[in-house]
C-alpha cells in the first residue's frame, strides 16, 4: 500500500500541471474568439439615440436626420462617362505629385455627409482627373454683355423678306373656294380665283340680294319668311313671333312682330333673333293673319320650306302658286342634298353668306326671292311643260250612245 501511495503522490503533480495547462489554453482560445467577434463593434460609428423630450427635437434635429439617413442603405452614385469616380480606399494609395499637394493646401473643401448626393459641379481635390473635366459654360446673356449695342441691334433686326404678290401661274389650282383662299392667301389671290372660276366678288349681302332703285310696292310675286319662339315645357312647341314679306326685287313690304298668346319659355335668340322687348308690344296674331292672307291672295309665293311658315300662320295657299326653293330639284343636284339648307344654297349658288349668326326673316325672304329670280324662266317653263304632259296623259271620256 505504501508503494501505491508513493506512485500516486508522484503522478499527482504531473496530472495537475497538464490539467492546468489545458484549462489555460481553453481560456486563452475562448478570449481570442470573443475578441474577434466583438472587434468589429469597436470600429462601428456611434449612432445617436433619438430625442426623448419635446425640447430636444429642435436642438438635436440635425442629429436625428443623420441617424435616420445612416440607417438607410447607401445609394450608389451614377458614374458619368466624362468623370471617373474611384473609391476612397484606392485613392489613398495613389502617390501624389508635389503640384497636387500644393493645391490641396490652397483649396479648402467642405466634407459632405454620406447620404448627400455628389453634384457634377463639386470636384474633390483627391481625384486627379477632376482638373481635366470641363467646367459648365457661362450663360449666353453674360457673353452678350461684352458686345456693343450696335451689334445687338443688328442681331435683333433680321432682314425682312419682301412679300411677292401672287400671280395666275402661282394659283394653278381651280377647285378651291375663293372665300377660303381669301382667309389663307389674301384678297388678291381670292380675286384671281374668282376670275378663273367666273364668280363675282362677294359684296355686301343686302346689295347682292336687293335691287337698287326699283319698285318698292306690292308685286305679283312675293317671298315670305317667319320667325318662331318656343312655348310649353322646354320650349318644344312653337308660336309665331315675326312675319316678313318682300316683293319681286327684294324690297321689304311687310315686317311685323307678333304678340305671344302663351308664355314664352324659349326665345331661341341665337337662331330667331327674337328678344322679349321685341314681341312685348307686338301686333295681335289674328290681325297679322288677316293682313298676310290679303297680301298672298292670288299671288305666287316664294319661300324655303314654306309649309312651315303657312302652318304657323294657320293659312293655306294653292299648290300651283307655291315656289319652294328647298324642293326645287336642280338646286338639290347642285348641293347634292335631299333637303338643302338656305345657307348652303346661297353660298354655293349666289356666293353670298347668310344666317351667319342670328337669323333675320327679312334677309331670309330676300335670299329665297333672289334664288327664285335667278332661275325663274327655267322654273316656270318646267311647270308649264309638266302641266301639258298631265293634260295629254288624260284619256278622253266615252260619250254615251
Amino acid at each position: 500500500m505504501s508503494k501505491a501511495k508513493k506512485k500516486k503522490a508522484h503522478s499527482d503533480p504531473k496530472s495537475t500541471a497538464k490539467v492546468k495547462r489545458k484549462e489555460f489554453w481553453i481560456k486563452h482560445n475562448s478570449k481570442n474568439k470573443f475578441q474577434k467577434i466583438s472587434a468589429p463593434q469597436k470600429h462601428q460609428p456611434h449612432l445617436p439615440t433619438p430625442p426623448e423630450e419635446a425640447q430636444q427635437f429642435s436642438s438635436n434635429w440635425k442629429a436625428l436626420q443623420e441617424m435616420l439617413n445612416a440607417s438607410k442603405p447607401e445609394k450608389k452614385l451614377p458614374v458619368s462617362p466624362k468623370q471617373n469616380v474611384f473609391p476612397k480606399k484606392t485613392l489613398k494609395n495613389i502617390p501624389k505629385t508635389p503640384s497636387e499637394k500644393d493645391n490641396e493646401t490652397k483649396v479648402k473643401h467642405t466634407v459632405a455627409p454620406k447620404f448627400a448626393i455628389q453634384k457634377e459641379s463639386e470636384v474633390n481635390s483627391d481625384v486627379p482627373a477632376a482638373s481635366n473635366t470641363p467646367q459648365p459654360a457661362a450663360p449666353k446673356r453674360k457673353r452678350d454683355k461684352g458686345k456693343s449695342n450696335s451689334e445687338q441691334k443688328a442681331k435683333r433686326n433680321k432682314p425682312v423678306v419682301e412679300e411677292r404678290k401672287p400671280t395666275e401661274d402661282d394659283l394653278w389650282f381651280d377647285d378651291v373656294d375663293p372665300d377660303d383662299a381669301e382667309e389663307t392667301l389674301g384678297a388678291e389671290a381670292a380675286e384671281i380665283l374668282r376670275r378663273k372660276q367666273g364668280k363675282h366678288q362677294s359684296k355686301d349681302t343686302e346689295s347682292m340680294l336687293v335691287k337698287e332703285k326699283c319698285f318698292e310696292g306690292l308685286t305679283k310675286i312675293v317671298a315670305i319668311d317667319c320667325e318662331m319662339v318656343g312655348v310649353g315645357p322646354d320650349g318644344e312647341d312653337s308660336i309665331l313671333a315675326r312675319v316678313s314679306i318682300v316683293n319681286k326685287f327684294g324690297k321689304c313690304i311687310y315686317d311685323k312682330f307678333v304678340k305671344p298668346t302663351e308664355k314664352v319659355t324659349d326665345y331661341r335668340t341665337a337662331v330667331s333673333g327674337i328678344r322679349p322687348e321685341d314681341i312685348k308690344d307686338g301686333e295681335d296674331v289674328q290681325t297679322v293673319q288677316k293682313e298676310v292672307a290679303n297680301i298672298l291672295q292670288g299671288r305666287i309665293v316664294v319661300g324655303h320650306a314654306i309649309h312651315n311658315d303657312l302652318k304657323i300662320l294657320f293659312l293655306d295657299h294653292p299648290k300651283k302658286n307655291i315656289r319652294d326653293t328647298q324642293k326645287y330639284k336642280p338646286f338639290r343636284k347642285i348641293v347634292k342634298s335631299g333637303r338643302p339648307a338656305l345657307r348652303v344654297l346661297c353660298k354655293e349658288i349666289l356666293n353670298v353668306k347668310v344666317q351667319q349668326g342670328e337669323h333675320s326673316s327679312v334677309q331670309d325672304a330676300q335670299a329665297t326671292m333672289r334664288l327664285y329670280t335667278l332661275v325663274r324662266k327655267q322654273w316656270e317653263a318646267e311647270i308649264i311643260a309638266r302641266k301639258k304632259n298631265k293634260d295629254q296623259d288624260k284619256k278622253p271620256k266615252r260619250q254615251p250612245k
